[in-house]
Parts: structure tokens; C-alpha cells; sequence
């Protein structure tokens, strides 16, 4: 597969994960400064590792939102969380079972502000 494919593979799958919503917002706020590192997600992040067939969407969905509360990103969070209620068929049971799961592992006050971070985008997503 040749960079345009793999770009063309990784932004379909960006899509499917993400929301059309959220990549034609990072489209349109594409620079010349960062359409290089669009371009390496598109086709790394995207094209290469959401596209492997060992994991599933739900398990991959579930590894990064637990990645982004141990690393304390929180707006990547925010935004993994969003897709995974909207796009992923996840309830907000799930996300609180990952933060549950991620309290044990990466600490009390991280799955606190987990907490408070997932409220607000299930508020935003239930009205």
C-alpha cells in the first residue's frame, strides 16, 4: 500500500471512529504549519494501527480512553469519550467501567478528573 492509499484507508477509518463532524472540523483547521502531522496521523495512527485486524473498535476504543487517563490527556479524552458514546455504541456504564478499571491502575486522582471530564461530554452528548 502506498502513502495515498494508506491515507485514503486511515481517513475512512477516521471517519468511522471519530465522526464526520470532528474530521471535517480538523480539515478546515488544517495549516500549513500542522497539515504535515495531519497527514503522518491520517496515515499511521489511522491507516496503520485502527486499521490492524487483531482488535476490535470496542477494544481499541477501550485501550485508548484508558491510555488518556494515564497520560492525563485530557482533551484527547473528551474527544475519544464523544466518539465512543456517538459513534461506538457505548453507554455512559462503559466509560464508567473504564475509569472504575483505570482508578486501579493509574490512581485515584486521575479516574477523578476522568470522571468529571466524562460528565461533561455525556451531558453534551444527552441533550
Amino acid at each position: 500500500m502506498d502513502d495515498k492509499e494508506r491515507f485514503d484507508k486511515g481517513t475512512a477509518r477516521r471517519r468511522q471512529v471519530l465522526g464526520n463532524e470532528w474530521v471535517d472540523r480538523s480539515t478546515r483547521n488544517k495549516t500549513a504549519f500542522n497539515a504535515e502531522f495531519l497527514d503522518l496521523i491520517s496515515r499511521y495512527a489511522w491507516g496503520e494501527i485502527w486499521t490492524r485486524p487483531h482488535f476490535d473498535d470496542r477494544t481499541r476504543r477501550v485501550l485508548v480512553i484508558g491510555t488518556m487517563i494515564a497520560l492525563d490527556k485530557w482533551e484527547e479524552f473528551r474527544m475519544h469519550v464523544r466518539a465512543a458514546l456517538v459513534e461506538g455504541g457505548f453507554t455512559s456504564d462503559d466509560i464508567k467501567e473504564i475509569i472504575m478499571q483505570q482508578a486501579i491502575y493509574c490512581g485515584v486522582p486521575a479516574a477523578n478528573h476522568a470522571f468529571k471530564e466524562a460528565a461533561g461530554v455525556i451531558a453534551e452528548v444527552n441533550k
